[in-house]
């Protein structure tokens, strides 16, 4: 099981902050370092010192990290045109030395588009079945040939499908709770199908509607790797969860109930629980970003104990 950590750095968070974590995950032996890609806070508190964009904080730490992979969960595909992803993405992983993926979802927090002046579109899911089809098949054409596309929402003629990123393939992550064009998009494209803040009811139930649109669409479906995002909340008693739980605006029980929460006992228990179900990657949604003895913990006492 791999453990990645997930940053909401909407929610208030400097460049400086966001690296002593990204740090923190490659010194803790994490697997990945991943955040939103957010310009609005949400809910209560006031965002400050205000918004970072996903792919300059990526391109950022691809030159300050050494291992982890870099990702975001997920790229709205509202936010940038699919060429200019292509290069944006290719080149971060150029300056990684290979070890970015790429989460990319329709977009859908109205509120920050109208406070920045960004177009929400109508019809997302039709864009976004498009933005992966021209990524991924500009990073695919072979170099000295072009790449043409000519869609609903957008149109290439005579693209060079420069630059190539310096992996052969970026892991493109699909992710969500669709019932049927979710999964369907997710065996056409994805390397990894995420569903965000579920129960292990409806994880189970949502990897195997993405199995069987699989199938249909003649992949095996264990070709794909399967992974979770939850709230992740650890005490060493129930006096430090407790003060970790308030600290991010929750209660423990709630948390328990929604996320990973608990000792680090119950944590490894409840991954197991997603392990049984065919999860292989756990992403754990870290909202209090100064507290950098939780990873420690979750480190030494949670992902020391999975297989």
């Amino acid at each position: 099981m791999d453990l990645r950590i997930f940053t909401e750095p909407q929610q208030g968070a400097t460049y400086d902050t966001l690296l002593a974590v990204a740090k923190a995950t490659e010194d803790l032996g994490f697997d990945a370092f991943f955040r939103s890609d957010h310009y609005l806070r949400m809910g209560s508190g006031d965002g400050l010192p205000g918004p970072t964009d996903a792919w300059l904080t990526l391109a950022g730490l691809a030159r300050e990290t050494k291992r982890i992979r870099l990702g975001t969960l997920m790229t709205a595909g509202t936010f940038r045109l699919p060429g200019v992803l292509a290069i944006q993405v290719a080149q971060v992983d150029q300056m990684s030395g290979g070890r970015v993926e790429l989460g990319l979802g329709t977009g859908w927090f109205e509120e920050e588009h109208k406070a920045y002046g960004i177009p929400f579109p109508k019809e997302k899911f039709s864009r976004l079945e498009e933005q992966l089809e021209i990524v991924t098949g500009l990073w695919a054409t072979e170099l000295g040939k072009t790449f043409d596309f000519h869609g609903t929402h957008y149109d290439l003629t005579d693209s060079p499908a420069l630059p190539k990123p310096a992996q052969k393939k970026i892991p493109v992550l699909v992710g969500g709770h669709g019932a049927t064009r979710t999964p369907r998009l997710a065996a056409q494209y994805a390397d990894e199908f995420n569903i965000p803040f579920a129960s292990v009811e409806d994880s189970e139930r949502q990897f195997g509607r993405v199995r069987a649109a699989a199938e249909e669409a003649g992949r095996d479906g264990d070709d794909l790797t399967y992974s979770n995002a939850l709230v992740v909340c650890v005490g060493r008693d129930e006096a430090e969860l407790a003060r970790r739980a308030a600290a991010i605006g929750r209660e423990a029980d709630e948390l328990r109930l929604n996320g990973l929460a608990g000792s680090p006992s119950e944590v490894v228990d409840k991954i197991g629980r997603y392990a049984e179900i065919g999860a292989r990657r756990i992403y754990l949604q870290i909202l209090d970003l100064d507290d950098l003895d939780h990873l420690e913990l979750i480190s030494s006492q949670v992902q020391s104990q999975l297989p």
